[in-house]
């Protein structure tokens, strides 16, 4: 039995629809014999940058209203380990959620720049192709700085980019051309 490695960039856990729409894009491979095998990386969720939105996130009554907080009094190490807790049970949720549609799945969380850690496990694995799942960057997109274009540029795969909670035929962008209306 041939292995095809596929290697999942997510920004978030997958959805049970998301696994499924996953799934769906190999069961001919493994109709025919081949064993897919998922490998899924998800980026730790950077302690600072939430630490940082939160901040931001206060109105200026709220500022007027009591003394600034400094990012002294802030317990960075909680807020690290609440942001690896929150990782981890998004990863397991992912991967249960694959192997309910029937995939075989292993993942891990990843600290180093997410399309650097993509090849690198495209290389460990011998992976066949990549993809990338995301919400939708627009501006990042625009200019080819989004996770897909960065991972095209640097891997020897075919690399797919699927948006999160939306079915292939959403991702289309519905009908084409000119109706006759």
């Amino acid at each position: 039995m041939a292995d095809y490695d596929v290697v999942l960039l997510i920004e978030k856990a997958l959805s049970t629809a998301d696994a499924a729409q996953v799934r769906s894009l190999h069961t001919e491979l493994t109709a025919e014999g081949e064993r897919v095998r998922y490998h899924v990386l998800l980026p730790l969720e950077d302690a600072a940058a939430r630490v940082e939105a939160a901040m931001g996130s206060l109105s200026g009554g709220e500022m007027l209203a009591s003394p600034a907080m400094t990012m002294s009094e802030i317990d960075l190490d909680a807020v690290r380990q609440d942001c690896r807790e929150r990782s981890e049970a998004e990863l397991g949720a992912t991967l249960e959620h694959l192997r309910r549609a029937g995939a075989e799945a292993t993942g891990r969380i990843i600290t180093e720049p997410p399309v650097d850690a993509l090849a690198a496990e495209v290389a460990a694995v011998d992976g066949r192709e990549a993809i990338v799942l995301t919400r939708p960057h627009i501006v990042a997109e625009l200019f080819h700085l989004d996770w897909t274009s960065q991972a095209r540029r640097k891997l020897g795969v075919p690399v797919l980019h699927l948006l999160e909670h939306e079915t292939f035929d959403e991702q289309a962008g519905g009908p084409e051309g000119i109706s006759g209306a």
